[in-house]
């Protein structure tokens, strides 16, 4: 029996110049998530090619005191928001507050997923669905840890549920750093953990 580790990265820079860095607290996060699997020998340590999911691998690997080589699989990156957000009309003037870029992200979110508009974006809802599952299928046994983003997250949970449209509620409430376990067996993969999050102190707590 072979097992999959999926982390969300740590909390990136929102608001920065450059969102793809973690932030201080996303370093803290990751730190704490490797302390947390110190008992864990992963037999492969996976990451997508997105910064925040990279440095997130390096600062959980030297955490737990794994000696694995992190290998980079671009079928684990997040979509690309920032061309989502582009595809739906901004109802406010100049920079959005929290509430406002919220409800921006949810609108922009709903437009992508309806399939209605697939030839707007270079890559839609089905493609991003499909190349992330490629990804889980190429997955080997043992135990791999997959270092990835809310996205791809919720997608793989929303198959192993057999619930697609589970998508929408899923992906707001994947706290970064968190854990979701899937096993490997004779009934092929089933997830047996969501969002596990109790290692992270309250003061760690964030979802973006």
């Amino acid at each position: 029996m072979g097992q999959i580790l999926l982390v969300r990265h740590g909390q990136a820079s929102f608001g920065a110049a450059d969102y793809d860095v973690l932030s201080p607290v996303g370093e803290q996060q990751a730190r704490a998530t490797g302390a947390a699997l110190r008992t864990l020998r992963p037999d492969v340590v996976v990451h997508g090619v997105m910064q925040r999911q990279r440095r997130t691998a390096e600062l959980i690997a030297e955490a737990a005191g794994w000696d694995v080589v992190l290998t980079v699989e671009q079928a684990w990156d997040e979509f690309d928001h920032l061309a989502m957000l582009d595809a739906q009309p901004q109802d406010y003037d100049g920079q959005p507050d929290e509430r406002q870029f919220q409800a921006w992200f949810e609108k922009a979110t709903r437009r992508w997923l309806s399939g209605d508009h697939d030839a707007d974006y270079a890559e839609s809802w089905p493609d991003f669905r499909d190349r992330v599952l490629a990804g889980l299928g190429a997955l080997g046994d043992g135990t791999t840890v997959v270092v990835t983003s809310g996205g791809p997250i919720s997608i793989v949970v929303a198959h192993l549920l057999a619930s697609p449209a589970a998508y929408e509620r899923i992906a707001p409430v994947v706290v970064n750093a968190s854990l979701t376990k899937v096993v490997l067996g004779s009934r092929g993969r089933t997830l047996v953990s969501f969002n596990e999050h109790g290692h992270l102190p309250s003061e760690l707590l964030t979802y973006r």
